[in-house]
């Protein structure tokens, strides 16, 4: 019985090692991937670096909206929630709930759907003055928003860190997950369809957002849950990101098996890097 205590934790060694040997080679410039129930760091690049987000702020929009508006009451579309940029092609005049305002938001990520919501929620100044408030809650101490939808900004700026510890806190919260781990929707006579590839290409995959511009580059929050584990990802200014975020999980995953092997045979072991 000993010996074979002892080869099972000769193994588990072996492959803890082979664990550490194996680096991810992504070409993200900051990047996170974090223990959504934790908090553990399971691989970081350039974590702390202060960087345009683009519309993966829409995830803190939309987290604010669903704790301050019903999702059943409407907003009137005025010229002034016409935004440049992505569009759930809204159109003044007329009313739309705040639900179907969220898909628009998450899906299709409308500019207009976000100064729509904002408006909802008291209008650009008080939605942003809560989105920032939320974030010091969430404790994303380095990051600062200035408008609900992400376009670039001087001091709208977030790192790979605070989007992970965001992305962790929207991972519990089930009306948004539903919302944004939605293929298609069919929602107050629209059609809209999710930009995120993830959802269909990677395992468990449940959603988060997308983002783009030109000075921000491709950024990218996705979530996976798998055997009761959910690790989420950050890319920023990622040209690869859909790989990349293949790439991350197939490596998160692994490192989870790896530390619940070494448990059973007693060891303990750090698996961040």
């Amino acid at each position: 019985m000993k010996g074979r205590r002892v080869a099972a934790a000769v193994l588990a060694m072996l492959f803890l090692l082979a664990q550490r040997a194996w680096a991810v080679d992504i070409s993200a410039t900051a990047a996170v991937l974090m223990d959504a129930d934790t908090g553990r760091i399971l691989y970081e690049k350039n974590p702390d670096r202060r960087m345009l987000v683009a519309s993966t702020t829409k995830i803190l929009t939309a987290l604010v909206v669903l704790e301050s508006c019903e999702l059943r009451s409407t907003v009137k579309v005025t010229q002034e929630h016409m935004a440049e940029g992505s569009s759930m092609y809204l159109k003044p005049g007329e009313e739309v709930t705040v639900e179907c305002l969220l898909y628009g938001l998450l899906l299709a990520s409308g500019n207009d759907a976000a100064l729509a919501l904002a408006e909802a929620c008291g209008g650009v100044e008080p939605c942003v003055r809560a989105m920032n408030r939320l974030a010091g809650r969430i404790g994303m101490t380095d990051s600062h928003f200035e408008n609900p939808n992400g376009l670039d900004g001087e001091a709208h700026y977030s790192t790979a860190r605070d989007m992970a510890k965001l992305a962790s806190y929207a991972s519990k919260q089930p009306t948004f997950l539903r919302i944004c781990s939605t293929t298609t929707a069919h929602v107050g006579g629209r059609t809209m369809t999710n930009h995120n590839r993830l959802l269909r290409e990677v395992e468990g995959c449940m959603g988060m957002k997308t983002g783009y511009t030109k000075a921000a580059g491709r950024t990218l929050v996705s979530c996976v849950e798998r055997e009761g584990r959910t690790l989420v990802a950050v890319t920023l200014q990622d040209g690869n990101d859909w790989a990349d975020h293949r790439a991350l999980y197939e490596f998160g995953f692994s490192r989870a098996d790896a530390a619940e092997t070494a448990a059973a045979c007693g060891r303990k072991e750090r698996f961040w890097i």
